[in-house]
């Protein structure tokens, strides 16, 4: 006996050090899990890709639409006479 009680806290560390122990990684376990995390990260920005493109296009088909549903008639800025013309300036002078 080590003059010490065997208390819970001391039992697991026991039973994981030993469950710890028993464990061995698989050789290719990195590389795997790196090659999953770059595809799913390509696939993130590939979706992201996309949904910017669809966007993109709805903006410029609401627009185009909204272009072609305008009334023929010129709008009333478009109405306006032509600016007068200054007089001209006679030759010579500065």
């Amino acid at each position: 006996m080590t003059g010490r009680p065997v208390d819970t806290e001391d039992q697991l560390r026991m039973a994981l050090d030993t469950l710890a122990g028993g464990v061995q990684p698989a050789p290719d376990a990195y590389r795997r899990v790196q090659r999953e995390w770059r595809r799913r990260e390509r696939k993130r920005r590939l979706t992201l890709a996309i949904l910017a493109a669809v966007v993109f296009a709805l903006a410029d088909a609401a627009g185009l639409w909204a272009l072609n549903h305008m009334p023929e008639q010129p709008h009333v800025i478009f109405n306006d006479p032509a600016p007068a013309q200054p007089p001209a300036m006679p030759p010579g002078s500065p």
